[in-house]
């Protein structure tokens, strides 16, 4: 039997304010009840509190991937350079990734993510179709060096996560392990207490094909997705698409060549020639791997460089700068068009379809064109959607307005497919007895952005407010001070704890009523039961934390609802 938590031993010390550099709502809350305590930029420490909150949640997650025939491992987190540098990974994650070296020069990693690994690991255990489908998990701590680690432990250089894989013969096995995790991660969400939304995705470094997030919506929340008001359409901004529609090119103007001394901007030339931005061709120049690349969107709208890498993964892309034009007399700096460009590759968003005309760069200092045609005078070699995704853009599905949310990432689904495989030859012998090439998943969920999203999510102007599966406790007893009510307290709190009911009980001396009841409502513990004026008549108190309501029942009564 576990003994009752009693504050006057806990380790737990409470703040009445923000801390300074706090700015999201679990940063604030977690710190002030005594959670967590900063380490260091993006590292945390988890006090006892938050210790069991973070099991609990763990819990949870173990509970319902052994549901789905899960098997839990435990990988290093130090880990060799030399699988990542197969991957490719060692160079993808660039600076993201945590290096180091052993006392024999050796290159080390501390590891974000553990494909490499598990795949070796199913290589040396799984020889044949028989050992297949299995799927192994692990809750660990990863690595990631963050620029700009903030949001408490939102985003950190050390977090916790839970990843699994999945290995199988075949595609369609594939597809059941995918569906498995997917209901499964349905199922953790609901039982933690998470509103959340399942969005088409992309893959990025992770490789594969099939992908999806589950992302919990919060003002705090980092990524931006899409959802429909009109069908059930909902998406990562970048993995959102725009169709491709051509329009008939014939019928327009020859080309003309337009004076626009100083009109190096989209801005500046519409202004100049009073026509909308929209009827405007912008064209970026990027190095992809060292190549420089024009982008063409239209003029009122931005390109989504994270998009832009995404799809051009595993190249490397970043912006021109003036040496770039150092000796390219076909790039003009501020008047570049498609027309003309002989020595560059020219991707161009969709909204850029064959037969629509723009007003764009001449390849002439203070000149640009007019009715450029797209298919007519110039030809796109790549079409790639690759503009901001803005509100109101029509929905791929039904077409109907978009709107734009913020949310937290707090679990990731990809069909990896064979990529891993590839690289590290896993294979099994097929029932035919030649060898097959085994498929993969990789599914994801952040244990700790799990407990900072609920905070995000549930906390109130009071403070923290967990439901009954996560609270450190199941009832925070607070008795007001004078001996008779701690005699009580601590006696109510031995039954409950007997029967099963987690207890938190507030028999600290020396610490007001009110700085116990404020403690209480920061702590944020389901229900809490107050020992105060009428104990001696054997009459306690009982709040409900989330609603606020509060009744007066004898202590036999309250001990029965709350063990009932």
């Amino acid at each position: 039997m576990a003994q009752v938590q009693r504050m006057s031993r806990l380790m737990v010390k409470t703040l009445r304010d923000d801390p300074a550099d706090a700015e999201t709502l679990n940063h604030k809350l977690l710190v002030r009840a005594g959670y967590v305590r900063r380490t260091a930029a993006g590292i945390w420490t988890w006090l006892p509190l938050g210790k069991k909150v973070y099991e609990n949640v763990a819990r949870v997650v173990r509970e319902e991937m052994d549901a789905i025939g899960g098997q839990e491992v435990l990988l290093p987190a130090l880990l060799p350079k030399e699988p990542y540098e197969a991957s490719g990974r060692y160079e993808e994650y660039g600076d993201l990734l945590f290096r180091l070296k052993d006392r024999k020069g050796s290159d080390y990693l501390l590891g974000p993510t553990h494909e490499e690994i598990f795949t070796q690991v199913v290589k040396d255990q799984c020889s044949s179709y028989k050992d297949l489908p299995v799927i192994l998990y692990q809750i660990q701590t990863k690595y990631r060096d963050e620029a700009r680690p903030r949001a408490g432990v939102l985003r950190g250089r050390e977090f916790q996560m839970k990843d699994s894989y999945s290995f199988d013969a075949s595609d369609e096995g594939l597809a059941e392990a995918y569906a498995l995790h997917r209901a499964a991660y349905q199922r953790i969400f609901e039982r933690l207490g998470l509103d959340y939304r399942i969005v088409s995705a992309v893959s990025g470094a992770m490789g594969g094909s099939a992908s999806e997030e589950f992302l919990a919506p919060a003002p705090a929340g980092e990524d931006t997705f899409v959802d429909c008001p009109e069908c059930d359409y909902a998406a990562n901004t970048e993995a959102v698409t725009f169709a491709l529609k051509p329009v008939p090119a014939d019928g327009h103007a020859a080309v003309e060549e337009l004076d626009t001394p100083d009109t190096p901007t989209i801005e500046t030339l519409a202004e100049h020639l009073g026509v909308p931005a929209s009827a405007t061709l912008k064209n970026l120049l990027v190095k992809v791997d060292g190549e420089i690349v024009a982008v063409g969107v239209p003029g009122d709208r931005e390109v989504d460089l994270g998009k832009l890498g995404e799809h051009l993964a595993p190249a490397e892309v970043e912006l021109v700068t003036a040496e770039d034009f150092v000796g390219r007399d076909d790039l003009v700096r501020g008047y570049v068009g498609p027309q003309g460009l002989e020595k560059v590759r020219y991707i161009a968003d969709p909204r850029v379809a064959p037969g629509t005309s723009w007003i764009t760069g001449a390849n002439k200092a203070d000149k640009h064109a007019r009715n450029v045609v797209c298919g007519r005078d110039f030809e796109v070699d790549d079409y790639v959607d690759v503009v901001v995704v803005e509100a109101g853009d029509p929905c791929p599905a039904c077409g109907a307005g978009l709107k734009l949310d913020r949310a937290i990432e707090i679990g990731h689904i990809f069909q990896l497919g064979r990529k891993y495989a590839d690289t590290f030859q896993l294979d099994v012998l097929g029932q035919n007895g030649k060898p097959v090439r085994v498929t993969m998943g990789s599914y994801g969920i952040g244990v700790s952005r799990a407990v900072a999203a609920l905070v995000e999510q549930t906390a109130d102007e009071q403070g923290l407010c967990w439901s009954k599966e996560i609270a450190p406790a199941d009832v925070h007893i607070v008795a007001a001070g004078k001996a008779v009510q701690t005699e009580l307290a601590l006696d109510v709190a031995e039954q409950l704890n007997a029967a099963g009911v987690r207890v938190l009980v507030d028999d600290r001396t020396g610490v007001s009523p009110g700085v116990k009841f404020t403690d209480a409502e920061l702590i944020g513990v389901p229900t809490i039961l107050v020992a105060g004026r009428r104990s001696a008549d054997g009459v306690v108190e009982l709040k409900d934390r989330r609603s606020g309501e509060r009744e007066e029942l004898s202590v036999a009564d309250a001990i029965a609802r709350l063990t009932a």
